[in-house]
């Protein structure tokens, strides 16, 4: 099996009950193929670089998934069909961070800089 960062672009107009709900139906799934997810992240409604889909903003979700490359395939196939989904990416890595992702590190440096003043 192989380790893969998956990062889902969701688009705005749904709540972030469903992008959760969405994110641990996708978990399910992926482990129903035989997969794991080892964790999973929600950076929240961000800002698009550029219009996709006629939306300037998206919901952004983090899964790190272990599993067989049929699996993946499978995933970004149901990504295609569903209209919820604006953007997918998935890349394999040799292993996983133990560390937060550099957006939740931005984020909770941010706030510590904002307690501060």
């Amino acid at each position: 099996m192989s380790l893969y960062e998956h990062v889902v672009i969701s688009r705005p107009d749904i709540s972030t009950q469903q992008v959760e709900e969405f994110v641990q139906n996708l978990a399910s799934k992926i482990e129903n193929m035989g997969g794991t997810v080892e964790g999973a992240e929600y950076w929240g409604l961000r800002n698009l670089a550029y219009r996709m889909k006629k939306n300037r903003k998206a919901h952004y979700s983090l899964l790190k998934v272990n599993a067989d490359a049929s699996v993946v395939h499978e995933i970004e196939r149901t990504h295609r069909i569903n209209d919820d989904v604006v953007r997918y990416m998935s890349i394999r890595v040799d292993e996983f961070s133990d560390e937060p992702s550099p957006i939740l590190k931005k984020r909770e440096e941010r706030k510590k800089r904002d307690k501060r003043d």
